[in-house]
């Protein structure tokens, strides 16, 4: 049984946590993984995703995939489901993208699960296992109606790893798409793109530094920045910070901002309210830092440091820049 990704790349590049899924979908076995690339750069991200041991990639590289809003990627998509004949389809859960994706399974009338971490192929159908209840608990979920089946895979959720593929292995179809009127309703008219900086991008980092309500006021995030820059991490916030205009909203995480797993979390000045820790405790490492001893993080914390940040995060970044 085949297995369709959908690949989200940046300008020809794909993304960490497609390049994860992708390796996912070869480790749990049962066919085929096949690959669908939407979006002007798509050829050149096809053959990069060959050597994620895709065989089959199937490429729409046409401007109209960015031109107008969500409707041609959705039209690309059922194509390449109705070429690939693949029976799941995984997908990285992004909102842009499962916005096109749950408009495809309306029109396939597929079953459809988000916010995967963990994936187990039984027989035909696909087992996910996701966090519920704000992340209190975890559901194994399957698809009882409705085929093909569309499962949303959290970033982080799986290591990639190279192997079984080459680029000259790789089969590239075009996908034939005609767009309707209803297609080209919304027009894309203008794009602002933010400024990179040097940090990774904090849905894809390995590492992230988050303050809180802890750090007093704007001034303290120089501080996790600091840190940030010493781990080579992203920078988080609470709401609470972002509210107050301490740091940027797109560094919220939480129920109402981003959510995250990195491989290693370190919360400063954060208290750890449910909504925030919904957003954060698939982390694999959680390391807590408050000067409250009953802070709700701590429940979830692997190391808890009970202290003012001021005079834990100084010595500790001292100490990561001497071991580097």
């Amino acid at each position: 049984m085949n297995v369709l990704v959908l690949v989200d790349h940046d300008a020809g590049t794909p993304k960490k946590i497609s390049n994860q899924i992708l390796t996912a979908a070869r480790a749990v076995g049962g066919g085929e993984v096949h690959a669908v690339v939407l979006g002007q750069g798509a050829t050149a991200s096809a053959e990069k995703v060959a050597a994620y041991g895709v065989s089959k990639a199937f490429v729409w590289d046409n401007p109209d995939a960015d031109a107008f809003a969500t409707e041609p990627m959705t039209a690309a998509l059922v194509a390449a489901l109705e070429q690939s004949d693949a029976m799941i389809l995984l997908y990285p859960a992004d909102p842009f993208i499962t916005d096109v994706v749950a408009r495809a399974a309306v029109r396939v009338e597929a079953g459809v699960v988000t916010d995967a971490t963990d994936l187990e192929l039984d027989g035909d159908t696909m087992i996910a296992t996701k966090a519920i209840f704000g992340g209190e608990m975890s559901s194994r979920c399957q698809v009882r109606q409705g085929r093909p089946q569309f499962i949303g895979v959290k970033a982080n959720a799986f290591t990639a790893e190279e192997g079984g593929g080459a680029e000259s292995e790789c089969q590239v179809v075009g996908l034939d798409v005609t767009l309707d009127d209803k297609a080209r309703r919304a027009e894309v008219v203008d794009t602002v793109e933010q400024e990179a900086g040097g940090r990774p991008e904090m849905t894809e980092a390995s590492f992230i530094v988050a303050g809180g309500r802890g750090l007093g006021d704007a001034e303290g995030f120089k501080l996790i920045e600091e840190l940030a820059d010493a781990l080579g991490a992203a920078v988080g916030a609470s709401r609470a910070a972002t509210d107050a205009g301490w740091y940027p909203h797109q560094h919220q995480i939480g129920q109402t901002g981003k959510t995250v797993a990195p491989q290693l979390y370190v919360g400063a000045g954060i208290s750890g309210a449910i909504q925030h820790r919904a957003g954060m405790q698939t982390s694999q490492t959680i390391v807590a830092i408050n000067k409250d001893a009953d802070a709700p993080i701590f429940s979830i914390a692997d190391f808890a440091v009970v202290g003012d940040l001021y005079k834990v995060l100084p010595p500790l970044i001292e100490e990561i820049r001497k071991r580097k």
